[in-house]
């Protein structure tokens, strides 16, 4: 059976990511006699119920030091052993994940037959490691208000934010999020489990279709310092899994809620946009979270298992949204609410996820961990509705179904302790996904949708800006990210030397559907100005691949350890053979041979890190470290699909349309891309294409092959970090980082068929708007539009941004961190972030004024636009603040525990829907390609603020003891103060009209304070 395991797991190694060290702690530290002069040859154990070896060890080198590696979590004893002296125990050691514990020990002359039971304190501040994390535990994780999912917890961590920079809201149920930190690319973040990826292959892998923290014995959250396992310098949540033991252990789980326990707070907005109509709130109306697991022995020392089995299902109300009564209807063409059925969200009767761990001790020396989840299953397929999501909405006839998605997730890894100096390692794990809407069952592929600017207000199609209606767009997309790692770690007492590889395949398919006319509408308060025609269907097949090799070491010397690491990379990526069409504008179809070796990036990266002991007692440490990372090498990012034939050729084309005799038929020959005028026969106007290749096998995008093959061309980024972190009382400790972070490599787009001088500079006037600076009136100047004749042309280069100028994007912040886990019942973590990231490229838009966001920059950031003149984006600094933390009574078993979270408003956009006529004043001539209409941000970055957000959660939980077993019963109260946070103001701006009032997401304002009953029990 080893020898099937190992041959295992080399293949699996040869055929070819963990975004971080494994869950690794150890325990490390110095054995003196009386004298003070250090012992070599002392044996070393670390024994725990949480291994199922039992006990590690090591041997002090010829400087007296010792270094035990590959310890899970937990509770050790460590015992010191040597001819001629004194045994020396040290009990009760608590030992975090991802944590160096320094365990130093002084050996007396006596017998084995002594033994000295040394106590003392464990320690809380690791003097060894460079790489900031924060780590939350499974007491903590099960005694704070929160869901029990990964996205909730990550926000407690205050230097990470969501993707955009979007405000979170209150947590009622385990979701997936997007999320980055410290000033970096927002969709950076990457989810682990057991230190293997299990992330999708787009978003930088921070999407995860699994996070179940009913399963985790902690979560640790890497932020910044990573050696040579990392690839990118942003955050990573790993979750730790339970893995059974010697004793069988039932955990059940049950969370829920009814209506009628979430309050309102609708009541102070509603005043405040007294002049407005309101989408009413979201209501919540059910939710249930429902859980059991069950580890314990197959066979004792063995081999051991954790099972659970969870059942999740909610439903809530969509503010604002009601069905259509003219959905179906191919005569009608425009929404016209229900009031009598509101749109709702359910899944109903939900959803059923198993997951099966099997930890194996196959020899006293080899390990294997076993993880399989088939994914979550579902009683039913609801249909699920857009809702009023951010500028655009979806009507309920717009909504798709998941297709019963399963996104199974499989993993193994194998460990050796080939002897106590040499560490083996190697794992797999393999994800696939089918991933958004599916058409939904009776869809008409005749209806045509339509968007409803609504710019000056409609009462008659429900009032609601940028609705899309009548008929929908469907997906039906494929993922498969695959991973895996090897490694060999050496140990002395004084040096830890690891090489190691880590490899990657992503296979993402998208395979975009939409109506039998390909056509879209879009509507101006019920006139039609705008067609957009598309190719579709077609298939878009992506296929990347990343290899790393690397190897690092840690070295101390007495205070002072230095950590060093080198890492080479090697990302490419290759499409293989691909059609679009026959389509109705695409009579005869395109076929794109397979491609290989588009990109193709090396990369060898320095990292280093600094830590010193500063008084030798192992409370206080000075840390550095700096390095060099990169982009991650997934499907979604960056060049990676950029490259793809439906990326590159135009498969999508907007023309203006006057619909002179009101059918609702654009009575011109689409086929033809020029200006039609039929008006003399009854017939409409329709503007030209806005790209004159559409349709056509010509790359409207080329590159400039530097920014796809080479050495150091990819994009990365710099990180300098420098912290204190101080034991203030015995367990408490005080963290102080200061972190400065550069990227690098952004690219330009450059139309080559226009230059500067084709775009004519225009300025329009801001209304007068009480609401606006000043009260409006200001000059907003810089704006662009390209001359009527260049209009449609469109030759697309993509190119580094040096050749044009300069583009910076520079992140400066602070953060600081309390943690405390004290011996009467108290846990407390509170932290802050203060930063801020600042952008420029003024230099390059002076240049290329039809850049439209050809650079990564993290979404947040606006980008190049011509009628966008903020260049230089400094909106302020922003302070986050987190807490969360648990206390119970003694005598009477009363637990009370929060979680607090502050942060910062939005920076706020004016974005004013300016006619063709009033930017003619300015611009001496009508918008280019008879444009009805072009949208103008009013508002500096920095300008204006949304109000912050401020939630606060709490608990109060009765403890009930019967012998062995334990159960807690509590009420939750989220958003305990009732706060009413606009968390998506409408930034569409009218005068007088709607602006920044709640709109956008399923939930415009902060969550209601909720009630929820939990159940936890233990037996």
């Amino acid at each position: 059976m080893l020898k099937l395991a190992k041959n295992f797991i080399v293949v699996a190694c040869v055929a070819v990511i963990p975004a971080t060290a494994y869950a690794q702690a150890s325990i490390t530290g110095v054995v003196k006699d009386s004298s003070g002069a250090v012992l070599p040859g002392v044996t070393v154990e670390a024994a725990s119920p949480v291994l199922i070896e039992k006990e590690r060890s090591a041997v002090s080198d010829g400087s007296g030091q010792y270094r035990i590696l590959d310890l899970r979590p937990g509770t050790y004893t460590v015992t010191f052993t040597l001819t001629g002296f004194s045994t020396v125990k040290r009990e009760g050691l608590e030992l975090p994940a991802d944590f160096v514990s320094t365990v130093n020990a002084d050996l007396k002359i006596g017998t084995l037959e002594e033994t000295v039971v040394v106590s003392g304190e464990s320690p809380i501040v690791d003097v060894q490691t460079t790489t900031k994390r924060r780590t939350l535990d499974l007491d903590l994780i099960q005694g704070i208000p929160t869901a029990r999912g990964y996205a909730a917890v990550m926000l407690l961590i205050p230097s990470m934010v969501t993707t955009g920079g979007t405000i979170p809201n209150v947590q009622l149920t385990p979701g997936m999020i997007v999320f980055g930190g410290r000033g970096g690319r927002q969709n950076e973040g990457q989810s682990q489990l057991d230190g293997l990826g299990t992330g999708a292959a787009i978003n930088g892998g921070g999407v995860s279709g699994y996070g179940q923290l009913e399963n985790a014995q902690e979560v640790v959250m890497t932020t910044a310092g990573g050696l040579g396992e990392v690839e990118v310098g942003g955050p990573v949540v790993n979750m730790i899994p339970k893995t059974g033991g010697n004793t069988f252990q039932n955990h059940f789980y049950s969370s829920g809620m009814s209506g009628w326990m979430q309050s309102n707070n609708y009541d102070r907005i509603t005043k405040d946009f007294s002049s407005v109509t309101l989408i009413s709130p979201q209501q919540t109306n059910y939710l249930w979270d429902i859980s059991h697991s069950l580890g314990g022995p197959i066979k004792k020392d063995r081999l051991w298992f954790f099972y659970s089995t969870s059942w999740l299902g909610s439903g809530s109300s969509l503010p604002g949204m009601y069905f259509n009564k003219n959905a179906g209807d191919i005569t009608k063409w425009t929404y016209v609410p229900d009031f009598d059925r509101p749109a709702d969200n359910s899944n109903a009767p939900g959803t059923v996820r198993p997951t099966l761990r099997l930890t194996a001790q196959v020899t006293s020396r080899d390990k294997l961990n076993m993880f399989w989840d088939p994914g979550a299953f579902r009683f039913n397929d609801p249909v699920a509705i857009g809702g009023i999501t951010g500028p655009a909405a979806g009507a309920p006839e717009t909504g798709t179904v998941s297709g019963y998605t399963k996104s199974p997730l499989r993993q193994i890894r194998w460990t050796s302790s080939t002897t106590n100096r040499l560490l083996l390692e190697a794992g797999v794990g393999t994800y696939q996904q089918n991933w958004n809407g599916r058409e939904r069952p009776g869809n008409n592929r005749e209806l045509i949708p339509v968007t409803e600017q609504c710019t000056a207000g409609c009462p008659n199609n429900g009032n609601i800006q940028n609705l899309t209606y009548r008929a929908q767009n469907w997906n039906t997309d494929y993922m498969a990210p695959n991973r895996w790692n090897a490694s060999a770690t050496y140990v002395t007492g004084a040096h830890s030397m690891k090489v190691g590889y880590v490899g990657a395949f992503h296979w993402i398919i998208s395979r975009p559907s939409t109506n039998n006319q390909n056509l879209a509408y879009r509507f101006n308060n019920g006139i039609p100005n705008q067609i957009t025609q598309d190719l579709r269907p077609y298939e878009a097949d992506t296929r990347v691949k990343m290899n790393g090799l690397y190897a690092q070491d840690q070295w101390t010397r007495g205070k002072l350890t230095l950590q060093g690491a080198i890492r080479y990379d090697n990302a490419w990526s290759y499409y293989p053979e691909q059609q679009i069409g026959p389509t109705r504008f695409l009579p005869t179809a395109l076929v794109f041979p397979e491609s290989k070796g588009v990109i193709g990036y090396h990369d060898i990266d320095p990292r280093f890190g600094l830590a010193y002991d500063l008084f030798g007692t192992g409370k206080t440490a000075l840390k550095f470290n700096m390095g060099r990372y990169l982009e991650a090498a997934v499907g979604g990012n960056g060049n990676y699909s950029a490259l793809l034939p439906s990326g590159r050729i135009t498969t999508s084309v907007s023309r203006t349309w006057t619909d002179a005799n009101g059918n609702f038929t654009p009575d011109c020959d689409l086929m033809i891309g020029t200006s039609q005028d039929r008006r003399p026969s009854g017939g409409d106007f329709c503007g030209a294409w806005n790209d004159q290749n559409f349709g056509k096998n010509v790359y409207t995008l080329s590159y400039d092959e530097q920014i796809l093959k080479g050495w150091y061309n990819r994009p990365s980024d710099w990180i300098i970090g420098a912290s204190i972190q101080h034991e203030i009382i015995p367990r408490v400790s005080l963290d102080v980082a200061y972190t400065r972070r550069w990227l690098q490599n952004f690219t330009v787009t450059d139309n080559r068929a226009t230059t500067a001088a084709d775009y004519t500079p225009f300025s329009v006037t801001a209304p007068l708007d009480s609401r606006l600076p000043g009260g409006g009136g200001y000059v907003v100047s810089g704006l662009y539009n390209v001359v009527n004749e260049k209009a449609t042309q469109v030759d697309n280069y993509r190119t580094y941004a040096p050749d044009y100028g300069n583009i910076s994007q520079v992140y400066n912040g602070v953060d600081i961190n309390v943690g405390a886990r004290l011996r009467n019942g108290v846990q407390l973590q509170v932290g802050t972030n203060t930063g801020q990231r600042v952008t420029d490229y003024c230099d390059v838009r002076a240049k290329l004024p039809e850049q439209n966001g050809g650079f990564s920059t993290g979404s947040e950031v606006p980008g190049f636009s011509p009628t966008n003149p903020y260049c230089h984006y400094a909106p302020g600094i922003d302070t986050r603040i987190t807490a969360a933390g648990t206390y119970t009574i003694p005598k009477l078993d009363v637990q009370l525990s929060g979680a607090f979270l502050s942060s910062p408003g939005l920076v706020l956009q004016a974005n004013w829907t300016v006619t063709s006529a009033e930017a003619a004043k300015s611009l001496g001539r009508p918008l280019s390609n008879s444009a009805p209409n072009v949208v103008v941000n009013l508002l500096k970055p920095g300008d204006m603020r949304s109000d912050r957000a401020n939630q606060l959660d709490f608990r109060v939980g009765k403890l009930l003891r019967f012998g062995r077993t334990r159960a807690n019963v509590a009420v939750d109260l989220f958003n305990a103060l009732n706060f009413d946070t606009i968390l998506v103001p409408n930034q569409a701006f009218i005068p007088g009209g709607a602006w920044l009032t709640p709109t956008g997401t399923q939930t415009p304002v902060m969550t209601a304070r909720t009630a929820k009953i939990t159940v936890q029990y233990d037996f």
